[in-house]
């Protein structure tokens, strides 16, 4: 119940101030810790929106989907095939710009667990930003995600592309 009055609190929140600048973005990366062994490739794509407080400052939500693709194990008689792990995190973002192409920042939130047997947990994603373009930043990061017993934990980077909307006077 929790999560839900999260996600519906992030639709409402999110679409109020929509016609601002918006973010998407995809992200590549490996699983460390408890789930190395089993996943062999993380992928995912986020989709949020950022206000500039002032000059340095950026506050925003996002949200996005994180799949980790499942290994494989075995051999010719025997095929171990392990389950695909899947998130959907809502968050606060938090951005300070260092200088004009430099940020660093974190999202803090819940990730819903997408696959059976996957409750999600605690959502936390530092991030490191370098601009390459007036619109489109390359990042590094590092996802957490506090679950019941274990903790998902990936090294990923990825490419965000700014979409800045204007208002009409």
């Amino acid at each position: 119940m929790k999560n839900l009055f999260l996600l519906a609190a992030f639709v409402c929140f999110g679409t109020m101030y929509s016609q601002q600048g918006l973010k998407f973005g995809i992200q590549g990366g490996l699983a460390v810790n408890e789930f190395a062994d089993a996943t062999s490739v993380i992928l995912g794509a986020d989709f949020g929106h950022m206000w500039a407080v002032n000059e340095t400052i950026d506050l925003g939500v996002m949200t996005g989907y994180i799949h980790g693709f499942a290994e494989k194990y075995g051999t010719e008689d025997v095929l171990i095939d392990l389950p695909t792990i899947q998130f959907l995190p809502i968050a606060a973002s938090l951005r300070i710009w260092g200088s004009n192409s430099f940020s660093f920042g974190a999202d803090i939130g819940t990730a819903l667990g997408l696959n059976e047997g996957n409750d999600g947990g605690f959502y936390y994603r530092p991030q490191i930003g370098f601009l390459m373009g007036p619109y489109t930043e390359f990042n590094i990061s590092y996802t957490g995600i506090q679950l019941d017993d274990a903790s998902w934990n990936t090294v990923t980077i990825g490419i965000v592309y700014t979409l800045e909307l204007k208002q009409p006077y």
